[in-house]
């Protein structure tokens, strides 16, 4: 065999899928990337046992065709440091002996056959699909992942539930400290459906939709999900068991409101909370008409701050406690100039909402209150 290729293209395809490829595998050539040849085409699949990815990279002068697999390391690395240049394949198949060709210099290492790499199975006959924009796939996935657990008594916690009706699709994680519900009404599907997509193909599936333009096709059956754009494929197995009924968690009624520019209630945040005790990093949001104070202390530490924002708040005084941690990831999250804080009382779910929704979007996010000490 032999073909190709430019540097840059082949790094960039390999740096996005090569995040797949695990640590340590069972299955020792699941170290590798498996390449396959098709005419003007070179097919690159990186998998570890439970998720592969697929992408592929325009190659000129091609002979042959046929399969091989590389260590991903013995490719990336060097490609790093090379600039932009046209390099030339020779794989001899009896062998295995892989020879690069650049213009300075040449690479001479062994591959391994690609008969041997595992086979990816096919999704059932009965199957669920809809098709979504990338970047509103993208976007739905970033915003939501942080919210997710790392629970091993509840392993449905730990992915970003896709909740699939006929008039929108929504995206929920929840680690039971927070919520993320996002709704989006311009896609429909013809049926009821839902699947938990676990966090790690959740993480490789935001980086490379980054890339991509078009609109992603979704395919699932009970236990695996199909996800193909224009320049990738990935499959991936699902999390089994059933997800919680996250509305039943929502509070329907939270009277006191509170409108606040977001960035200034970031920063503040971010600020107030290096001086919070580091276990618990407990702020108190003090809330009076027309002003919020944000508190926190360390009593081991002696050490204290306090910031005052103004508001838009009509309500009765209160004080709540809040992670500020937590708090930070979720204003991180909304990309509204203002936000809403919808509050009810110190022990009841606070919830974050975005003044300016996106087009077709209702984004809602919750966070369990903490204890004051006073």
């Amino acid at each position: 065999m032999k073909f190709d290729v430019s540097s840059t293209a082949l790094l960039s395809r390999l740096q996005i899928i090569s995040k797949v490829i695990a640590s340590k595998n069972a299955i020792p050539i699941l170290d590798c990337v498996l390449f396959e040849l098709q005419k003007n085409k070179l097919i690159i699949t990186a998998s570890d046992a439970d998720t592969r990815m697929l992408t592929s990279v325009e190659v000129v002068n091609a002979e042959g065709t046929g399969l091989f697999a590389v260590m991903a390391k013995i490719l990336i690395d060097p490609l790093k440091e090379l600039p932009e240049q046209p390099l030339s394949f020779e794989i001899n198949e009896e062998n295995m002996e892989i020879l690069i060709h650049f213009e300075n210099g040449k690479y001479n290492f062994i591959g391994q056959k690609g008969d041997t790499y595992p086979q990816q199975k096919p999704l059932n006959e009965v199957n669920t699909s809809i098709v979504v924009e990338a970047q509103k796939l993208m976007s739905g996935v970033g915003r939501s992942q942080f919210a997710t657990a790392d629970d091993e008594l509840r392993p449905v916690m730990n992915g970003v539930y896709f909740d699939i009706q006929p008039e929108s699709l929504t995206i929920v994680a929840s680690d039971g400290h927070k919520l993320v519900r996002l709704r989006d009404l311009s896609i429909h599907a013809s049926e009821r459906a839902s699947f938990i997509l676990p966090k790690k193909p959740a993480n490789l599936l935001k980086n490379v939709l980054a890339k991509e333009t078009e609109r992603v096709e979704v395919r699932f059956d009970e236990n695996n999900a199909y996800i193909s754009g224009s320049n990738f494929e990935m499959v991936c197995r699902l999390i089994e068991g059933r997800y919680p009924n996250y509305n039943s968690v929502i509070p329907q009624e939270n009277p006191y409101t509170l409108t606040i520019d977001r960035i200034s209630l970031l920063n503040a945040l971010k600020r107030v909370s290096v001086f919070s005790n580091a276990s618990s990093s407990l702020v108190k949001l003090h809330v009076v008409p027309g002003r919020l104070i944000i508190s926190a202390q360390d009593i081991d530490y002696a050490t204290s701050a306090e910031e005052k924002l103004i508001c838009e708040f009509d309500g009765t005084e209160l004080k709540i406690g809040f992670k500020a941690t937590f708090l930070i990831e979720i204003l991180s999250n909304i990309a509204s100039e203002h936000v809403i804080l919808k509050l009810a009382d110190p022990s009841r779910a606070g919830l974050v909402i975005p003044v300016e929704n996106e087009e077709n979007e209702d984004l809602l996010m919750l966070l369990m209150p903490m204890m004051l000490n006073d």
